[in-house]
């Protein structure tokens, strides 16, 4: 049962407020909402101000309108990644093959399997800890875990392609990505919750940020089925060498943008057979 405090008790605003949480009332909300017993609200509070993620405090982030696992340590889903769903949900179809290669808690792939139905769905990321955390999110999107698999479709720990059943190359409707892309050298531009509390390996994108997408999109034309789509997260400054890394790589490229949001997705789609 949570506690029966009012919606956003002063001293805790206060206390949110000082430590620079811009959204102290809403944060503290959530925080007493969340919290079982004033001793657990009171270290939740604690490592909130002491600069923790409110998704990792809390324990969940909203994505998409689900309420997904985010487990200390693991990146945390941006509200911007929400584009590239509504973006892929507009291609796939129930049934589709998709994987979700870095995956990190695997918001995107239980986005779409949510928003489209049920799919084939396959994820995979180099981190341990997010691995985890994506099985235990993907269970809930429908499927059952059984020896640490998902049925239709499975959680991997490996590099990108490598981890994936080779059974799927020439095979994938929708492939979806959402790479580490901040430059090396703007890391420790980032803001402490980021910087400090999530995984290097899944923001660091290499010197110019791009070194992971160019990995990704290089090998997807192996992957995809004819017709299929490759979806890319990137930065509005990266878009244009996005798009012609992905038309170099043979697939036919658009680059689409939300200004509201801030999300920009290239869209790489394998060209069919002709007739």
């Amino acid at each position: 049962m949570s506690l029966s405090f009012s919606p956003a008790p002063s001293p805790i605003v206060a206390r949110l407020r000082a430590a620079g949480c811009v959204f102290a009332e809403d944060e503290a909300r959530l925080l007493v909402s969340a919290a079982r017993t004033p001793a657990e609200l009171d270290d939740m509070v604690d490592r909130r101000a002491r600069g923790l993620p409110l998704e990792h405090v809390l324990g969940w982030a909203e994505f998409c309108g689900l309420r997904l696992a985010v487990d200390p340590g693991v990146f945390v889903p941006r509200p911007r990644s929400e584009f590239l769903v509504r973006q892929a949900a507009a291609l796939a179809r129930p049934g589709a093959v998709v994987v979700d290669l870095c995956c990190g808690s695997g918001a995107l792939g239980a986005a779409l399997a949510a928003a489209v139905g049920p799919v084939e769905l396959h994820a995979v990321d180099v981190d341990p800890a997010a691995v985890r955390c994506a099985r235990r999110n993907l269970a809930a999107t429908g499927g059952r875990v059984v020896g640490g698999r998902v049925m239709g479709g499975g959680v991997y720990e490996g590099d990108l392609y490598e981890a994936l059943p080779v059974d799927l190359r020439g095979r994938v409707d929708v492939l979806l990505a959402s790479p580490p892309y901040v430059p090396t050298g703007a890391i420790g531009l980032l803001p402490p919750e980021a910087r400090v509390h999530e995984p290097q390996v899944a923001l660091d994108g290499g010197a110019d940020g791009l070194d992971i997408v160019r990995r990704v999109v290089d090998e997807a034309d192996a992957w995809l089925a004819p017709g299929g789509h490759l979806l890319v997260e990137t930065s509005e400054g990266q878009a244009r060498a996005t798009v012609d890394a992905v038309s170099r790589a043979g697939l036919t490229a658009r680059l689409t943008y939300d200004e509201e949001l801030d999300a920009t997705t290239v869209i790489g789609t394998r060209p069919s057979p002709a007739g």
